[in-house]
Parts: structure tokens; sequence; C-alpha cells
């Protein structure tokens, strides 16, 4: 057998063994801080009756935010963190109120939104956009478990209305996957945009970047796009994939970013960079994004292919 051919499939499996680590790893339990743990406690937010956050910053301690509507007839939750979170979550939640969780919708696939998915299941409907249901199938790079695939999903557009609550869920387009949710509380003019929209910190005070799933049909060429069209939505409050309570402004912020940050490649590959090269000559430190050189380098063949 040809020793590059050799070399070439056992480091394959070596980086496979090790995604496999990392994904398991990241699905463990940490060990969290009193302080940590009132960081992570359900609070309402201030001016939305019935509207509750439990928080998440990050996809490794915390998970993503978990937005928690609280009507007289049940409970309506987005997201769910991960695959151990669903006792903590049904727990916080009947501090609040004594109303069962009886819907649950994923702004999509990853183990740190949708990680309990299946633990729901038994007693709530589980509503994601097809995409989320096909992602976890094939359970490819940082899906949750195929078991909790969602069996009610929908193409562009659905709508739960429970007690005197109306929730909708928009797929307006490709960007931190190909099955991406904004999901808007009518009522309350707030929206829980998923990873689409990401602020601040994480728990361990690294600053957060957005990310591109390439493997799971994400991409940054219409990810602007996307973002304009939750713009178009009506709301005042943002819930972001993860960070803190935002407003509308700094969607815009995010998107000018994105903006710039793909209009800078796009400019490098016009001038003749090449990919070896492109990290090095790209320059978005104003953007305080601190991308990896593989994300960039990502990014730069999608472009470079259009």
């Amino acid at each position: 057998m040809n020793n590059n051919l050799l070399k070439g499939g056992l480091i394959s499996l070596l980086l496979l063994a090790l995604a496999t680590i990392g994904l398991t790893t990241a699905q463990q339990r940490p060990t969290l801080t009193p302080e940590q743990l009132e960081r992570l406690t359900i609070r309402p937010i201030p001016g939305k009756e019935g509207l509750y956050l439990m928080p998440g910053f990050d996809g490794a301690m915390s998970g993503g935010n978990v937005a928690v509507r609280v009507t007289d007839e049940g409970v309506i939750i987005v997201d769910n963190k991960f695959s151990y979170s669903y006792e903590d979550i049904t727990r916080q939640v009947a501090s609040v109120t004594d109303q069962p969780i009886l819907y649950v919708l994923n702004t999509h696939h990853h183990f740190d939104h949708a990680g309990s998915n299946a633990s729901f299941m038994p007693r709530a409907q589980v509503i994601g956009h097809e995409n989320v249901r096909i992602n976890m199938l094939r359970n490819q790079g940082p899906s949750a478990s195929p078991d909790g695939a969602p069996r009610i999903t929908y193409n562009d557009k659905t709508s739960v209305h429970l007690g005197n609550a109306e929730v909708e869920a928009y797929h307006l387009g490709c960007g931190h996957t190909n099955g991406d949710s904004a999901i808007l509380f009518t009522d309350q003019r707030t929206i829980h945009t998923g990873d689409l929209f990401i602020w601040g910190e994480r728990m361990d005070g690294s600053t957060l970047a957005p990310f591109i799933d390439y493997g799971n049909g994400g991409c940054a060429s219409d990810w602007v796009a996307t973002l304009d069209q939750i713009l178009a939505l009506d709301f005042d409050t943002v819930i972001p994939g993860h960070g803190p309570l935002l407003r509308k402004a700094e969607i815009r912020i995010f998107r000018d970013k994105f903006e710039e940050m793909v209009s800078r490649i796009r400019a490098q590959i016009a001038s003749g960079t090449t990919r070896a090269d492109i990290v090095q000559e790209l320059d978005i430190a104003d953007l305080n994004w601190p991308l990896a050189p593989d994300r960039i380098e990502a990014i730069y063949d999608e472009l470079s292919q259009q």
C-alpha cells in the first residue's frame, strides 16, 4: 500500500477519534461554582410577562440560551441545552410554574441546544425545521443524538398557539447551519435567534465568534441576508443563541460586522490571495472575532467557488 495513503488514512482516523472525544467531553456535566450556577438560574425577562430565560453562554459549560414561555395551559420552551440538562430544565421551570412543558422548539440541531430533545419527547411535542431532523439523523459533526430528532417538522414557518401565547418559528435561510430557526414570541415582541446571532464572552472569558457548520449546510454568503429577514420582524428584545439579553441594535451590529468580514475575504480573493496566504493577509482584528485559521480557510473555500 502507498505509504502516503496509509499515513493519510491514519491521520483521518485520528482526527475522527479526537472529534468524537471532544463531542463526548462536551456532553459530560461540568463542575460549576456557585457563582456560575447563579448565572445559569432561570429569571424573568423584564417587561415580558410569562417569559423567562435560562441563560447559556457557550457550547461547552453552559449550553445555549433557553427561552421559557409560561401560559395557563402549559409551557413552551425554545432549546434545551445538553443531553444531561433535562432534569435541571424541568426543575427550574417548576420553580416558576406548576404547568407542564408541552412544546419544545429547536433553533437548530447542535448538542448544546437540542441535546435533551429525547428526554422531553414522552411528554412534549418537539418541533424543528426539516433539516434539523435530517442533520440529527445523519449525526454528523456537533449534532444532538438521533434519538431526539423532531417528529414534527416544518419548511418555512410554523406557529404554536397555547393559552394566551402565540409563538412563530421562521426558517429564513442558510447561516450557522441549513436548519436554523428564529423563534418569535409575537405577543412579547421577543425573538430567540439561535446561533444565527451570538454575543459576548463564554463562561471562561473567551470571546464568542460566529461558527459556520459547513458539514450541516451552513454558509457565509447568505448569512447577512438571513439576518436582514430577521431584522424585518417585529421585536424589541433579543435572546441570542449564547449571550445576554439584547436589543435589535446589537443584531444590526453583528450583521454589519459579518458583512464586512465577508467583503474583506472577497476582496482578498479578487486580488489573487491564495488559500495558503488568506489567514496571514486577512485583517479582521477590529471585528473582535477570534476566528481559527481553519474557519477562515473554510469561508475562503466557499466564497472562492462562487
